[in-house]
């Protein structure tokens, strides 16, 4: 698929305020076997990584965490996307961007993202979306913002990718392209921005 320019988006943290609904996930799966809820690191830590990472870091020091596996695989997602809040402006800048640039979501979500593209209403706006389980290394690996670019027909150069936390920062550098920071000051990138309007003016489109 040809396209120019492509604009790749992190899902949790820039597209969705979803701590509260992560948090509540992991959380839920937590009290199951009568463990304590996370700490803070521990919610930094599921908010950047895979469910898979995630459910391993957080029951390591417990005896449960090949059942919390077993127990993640078949726990429905689904009342928790309740909780997730779209980042206000998203759905204008998409339909903005749409007619010029490749769309694009590079996510470490795994079966989730599907289910959350669609009850948002955000279905039909994304060429293409990569989450862990279409990748073998998932985010930092830069392979899934690798086969965005295939997938498209373009140089990195041309990509822009949006991000929240240091994992995006190091899949941007990874993938050699250029790194929008949404919401975070402290991280190292060729732009650091608040909302999505400030996205539309980075790309020189009206919004």
């Amino acid at each position: 698929m040809k396209k120019e320019k492509a604009v790749i988006f992190d899902c949790d943290g820039v597209m969705f305020d979803s701590r509260m609904a992560n948090t509540k996930f992991y959380n839920h799966m937590l009290r199951q076997f009568g463990l304590p809820p996370m700490t803070p690191e521990k919610m930094q830590f599921v908010h950047m990584h895979t469910a898979d990472e995630s459910i391993r870091y957080i029951f390591k020091d417990s005896p449960y965490l090949e059942q919390a596996r077993r127990f993640r695989a078949k726990l429905d997602y689904t009342p928790f996307i309740n909780d997730m809040v779209m980042e206000p402006g998203l759905m204008d800048l998409l339909k903005g961007l749409q007619p010029r640039f490749g769309l694009a979501v590079a996510t470490n979500r795994s079966n989730t993202i599907g289910r959350v593209i669609e009850s948002k209403g955000l279905d039909g706006f994304f060429d293409i979306i990569v989450s862990s389980l279409d990748v073998e290394n998932p985010k930092p690996d830069p392979e899934s913002i690798l086969k965005i670019l295939k997938f498209f027909d373009i140089e990195s150069s041309e990509s822009f990718y949006v991000g929240d936390s240091t994992v995006d920062q190091q899949t941007a550098r990874a993938a050699g392209v250029v790194f929008i920071s949404y919401k975070n000051k402290s991280l190292e990138a060729d732009h650091h921005v608040y909302s999505m309007m400030e996205i539309a003016d980075i790309l020189g489109m009206e919004y």
